[in-house]
């Protein structure tokens, strides 16, 4: 692997701690991006030539901060304070090690949060920004999803999400970066658990590229979420989260065949199911129901422990399943949610009792392209015997699908069809 391989993946890796940094110096989220991908730049050169360091993450947080503090110097020349500056270099320390207030500051910061990804995404979830904005700027900067994919997690058009990134960016600029008090704490929570949860489900369903699965975005999100339970252990929807997300998660390994094909959750192997990871989500389920009315995250996570109960596909209890998505949709209104409900209907009452509900959900505005409602029209028409319409609707969802292995898929069971 080349020094310039090298030093994207762990740019990569490190890239939102990057940013994170730069933007606490700069307070501005367009020149902290710059400033990261400058680090970068700057590997790429010198490693081939100095050698590779020892601690490349090290390394581009260091290059990253001078070049921070570079732009800072800059400003403070055209505003001609130079007095100011030099203050400010000071207090920051020198280019390669910060002075003992930082080691405080970090150290106390620590205690209270006890993860610096989860602190970025407490502080970029700032009140002054409404809260699909929280939710796709960080996204952006620290869940390390593009544009376009955090478009489909929104069911919205990739310009509308970059408009609302941009302009999230500009309102940012000039507030302080730093971590929350508790009460700001609570409040920013909401958009703090919506970053994780669709960070999660990035992973567990790539929308685009070559991979179905992107196993290192479920493996952060679980580690967030866990971290959100130790922060906050008396919140319900923590839990309720940390459930959701565990159960999912110990699916994933039954989740491809061994041609790297997917597999259907009735036609997975459950021997293969993470036992560990369910009894943690069973268990973060009950001490989430413990605090009286459950909310969405805990919902989606009884409705996940219905499958994850059920030794065998056919002992899946659909009508709970059903009931839990009806709970669901009276506390949060949503097509996607409705859609789910639908395929669950057509279980627990057969395919003819959720068709009509399908065909209604074709006129939802949000639903006009996304694959998984013609997707699953294409599956009730095949269990109804209507071959033709299902073969049709196959390809139409493959062609809505950006993800290579999905599309694969539909295509095949629509020649399937065919033939």
């Amino acid at each position: 692997m080349s020094h310039a391989d090298v030093a994207a993946g762990v740019w990569r890796i490190e890239r939102s701690r990057l940013v994170g940094a730069a933007a606490k110096l700069l307070r501005d989220l367009d020149e902290a991006e710059d400033c990261a991908q400058d680090a970068l730049i700057a590997a790429i050169e010198h490693w081939p030539r100095d050698g590779q360091p020892a601690n490349p993450a090290a390394w581009l947080m260091t290059a990253t901060r001078n070049k921070a503090l570079d732009r800072l110097r800059r400003r403070a020349m055209l505003e001609r304070e130079h007095e100011h500056l030099a203050a400010d270099d000071e207090a920051a320390g020198t280019h390669v090690v910060p002075d003992f207030v930082d080691h405080l500051d970090a150290a106390r910061d620590q205690a209270e949060i006890g993860d610096e990804l989860l602190r970025l995404i407490f502080i970029a979830c700032h009140p002054v920004l409404p809260r699909e904005a929280q939710v796709a700027l960080t996204l952006r900067l620290l869940g390390g999803l593009e544009t376009a994919e955090i478009a489909r997690a929104f069911l919205q058009p990739e310009a509308t999400i970059a408009q609302r990134i941009v302009r999230a960016k500009k309102a940012l600029n000039g507030q302080a970066y730093e971590l929350p008090g508790p009460a700001e704490r609570e409040q920013r929570l909401g958009a703090v658990l919506a970053v994780v949860y669709l960070i999660f489900n990035e992973g567990h369903s790539a929308g685009s590229g070559a991979s179905l699965l992107r196993p290192a975005l479920c493996d952060e999100a679980l580690r967030l979420a866990r971290q959100l339970q130790h922060l906050l252990p008396d919140d319900a929807e923590v839990h309720g989260l940390a459930a959701l997300l565990e159960v999912q998660a110990s699916r994933l390994p039954a989740r491809l065949d061994a041609q790297g094909r997917p597999v259907l959750l009735p036609d997975q192997d459950r021997r293969r199911w993470d036992t560990l990871l369910i009894r943690r989500g069973l268990a973060a389920l009950e001490r989430a129901l413990s605090f009286g009315d459950p909310g969405p995250y805990t919902l989606q996570a009884a409705i996940a422990a219905c499958h994850a109960r059920a030794a065998r596909a056919e002992d899946t209890d659909w009508g709970s399943i059903v009931a839990g998505y009806d709970r669901l949709l009276a506390l949060n209104p949503s097509p996607v949610i409705a859609l789910n409900r639908a395929v669950a209907l057509s279980f627990a009452q057969g395919p003819a009792a959720a068709l009509p509900l399908l065909d209604a959900l074709a006129a939802e505005p949000q639903l006009k392209r996304y694959p998984w409602l013609a997707g699953a029209q294409a599956d009730v028409l095949e269990r109804l015997g209507r071959v033709g319409e299902a073969r049709d609707a196959y390809q139409r969802a493959a062609e809505l699908t950006d993800n290579e292995v999905q599309r694969a898929l539909l295509l095949e069971r629509a020649k399937r069809l065919a033939s």
